[in-house]
């Protein structure tokens, strides 16, 4: 599979932004989808994961309420609705894919990154 994210930006805290993430290549709806971030000097984490067929989503405890992630496997592609944004959500996010893919594991497949950036 592969991903191509895209939607990341400057925003001012409390704005609002949306990632997509299209996928290619293999089967899109046979796959879990998921966000990562990453931000300068610290590990990467979970954001938030739905399962192949949108029927069940879940997030980390730090944008829970504040961010949606849905998808639409007619266009193979996954989004993360982002509100309320806070200078502490400014990160590299990364769309994943894996047929095992939830919470922090099982994921198999990744994109390249997408930089969001929340000023204060």
């Amino acid at each position: 599979v592969q991903l191509q994210a895209f939607g990341g930006g400057l925003v001012q805290a409390g704005g609002s932004l949306r990632l997509s993430c299209a996928a290619s290549g293999r089967t899109f709806s046979d796959y879990a989808m998921g966000w990562f971030r990453q931000a300068p000097g610290k590990e990467r984490e979970f954001v938030a994961g739905i399962t192949w067929s949108g029927g069940v989503t879940y997030y980390a405890d730090s944008v829970k309420d504040r961010f949606t992630i849905s998808r639409d496997n007619a266009k193979n592609t996954v989004y993360l609705q982002m509100n309320n944004l806070k200078p502490e959500d400014t990160s590299v996010y990364y769309c994943t894919a894996g047929l095992e893919g939830v919470y922090g594991t099982g994921w198999d497949y990744w994109g390249q990154g997408t930089l969001v950036t929340v000023s204060s």
